[in-house]
């Protein structure tokens, strides 16, 4: 597949570009993390385990949520390169929740080709479940 003419070069990155992604989380994406990842924490995936936490119920781990941030992020600066990510947990994440991740170019930083970008995610009731700040190396 040919995707030269969707690369995103310095020139075309403005600031308040913008792109989102929604998804709404499921056992599967559950299990197929953990089977990924290793991450067997129980609060993930042993619903008796955690019915006794503070979170009443199965919680989405938190960077599996957070790779809907990365799939936001590509597609604002399609064909570069991820440099940096900060992340702040918010609120849980729980089976069933639709997630909307956006990433908003804030700043383009010249002498080191990157651009700085804003990246939030929020549940269907639009709270605040994980905000962050992305760095991309911009290669075109």
């Amino acid at each position: 597949m040919n995707y030269q003419d969707k690369i995103k070069t310095w020139e075309m990155l403005k600031l308040g570009d913008a792109e989102t992604m929604t998804k709404t989380m499921t056992e599967s994406d559950i299990m197929l993390w953990v089977g990924i990842t290793g991450d067997m924490n129980p609060v993930h995936i042993d619903r008796v385990y955690s019915e006794n936490t503070r979170f009443k119920d199965v919680v989405v781990p938190g960077l599996c949520v957070a790779g809907l941030i990365s799939a936001a992020v590509t597609k604002v600066t399609f064909g570069n390169v991820y440099a940096m990510q900060n992340l702040k947990f918010v609120k849980p994440v729980y089976i069933g929740d639709t997630i909307t991740a956006t990433a908003v170019i804030k700043e383009k930083l010249e002498d080191k080709r990157m651009v700085q970008i804003e990246t939030t995610c929020v549940n269907q009731n639009n709270e605040v479940v994980i905000v962050g700040e992305a760095r991309e190396y911009i290669l075109a």
